[in-house]
């Protein structure tokens, strides 16, 4: 298994094949991918700002964690993983929703991906990995949504199309984290 690979799929989610990451976007290949909304005690929800060496969106604020899940992994278990890579926690995660976007980036790599949603809740302490996460910052939501919609430049591509969504699934009885 190479761990630079992700997993190509189809409009259902269904695995189709595999490929080296950076040419998934080069090519903007549909691929499987997750993204993690993590909220404390109050209710507010953490936001990551992304290194500055990352190779696309660096040093905007986005959800706690994002990824892609290695061929063969299972997605929630990926999740898993990748928050304890990038800012040194686990805690019980939550399927909320998935969608699919696309979004082209200066540097000529388009994010094509059918996203899988996870909520949770933590209030522990945090080891944040330099390499993927510059800073952090919890936030009521309701000032995420009006920073969102008068800064959309200060945001990931991904985070301005999932956020409102959380906020939609949120409303639902289903939803029992922050309350």
């Amino acid at each position: 298994m190479t761990t630079n690979e992700v997993i190509l799929v189809n409009e259902q989610d269904e695995p189709v094949g595999t490929m080296e990451k950076i040419a998934a976007h080069e090519q903007a290949l549909l691929h499987r991918a997750f993204s993690i909304f993590i909220f404390n005690g109050n209710g507010e929800m953490l936001l990551q700002q992304r290194a500055m060496q990352k190779y696309h969106s660096p040093g905007l604020w986005t959800n706690a964690c994002c990824s892609h899940p290695f061929p063969g992994e299972d997605t929630g278990a990926a999740a898993t993983r990748r928050l304890q890579e990038e800012l040194g926690f686990t805690t019980p995660l939550q399927k909320a929703f998935h969608f699919t976007y696309k979004a082209h980036f200066d540097n000529g790599l388009t994010e094509h991906e059918f996203d899988h949603v996870y909520t949770g809740t933590y209030d522990g302490p945090m080891q944040l990995n330099p390499d993927e996460v510059s800073a952090v910052s919890h936030q009521p939501v309701e000032a995420i949504a009006a920073d969102l919609q008068q800064h959309p430049e200060r945001y990931t591509a991904w985070f301005a199309i999932a956020f409102p969504r959380l906020l939609e699934w949120m409303k639902q009885p289903t939803f029992t984290h922050a309350r």
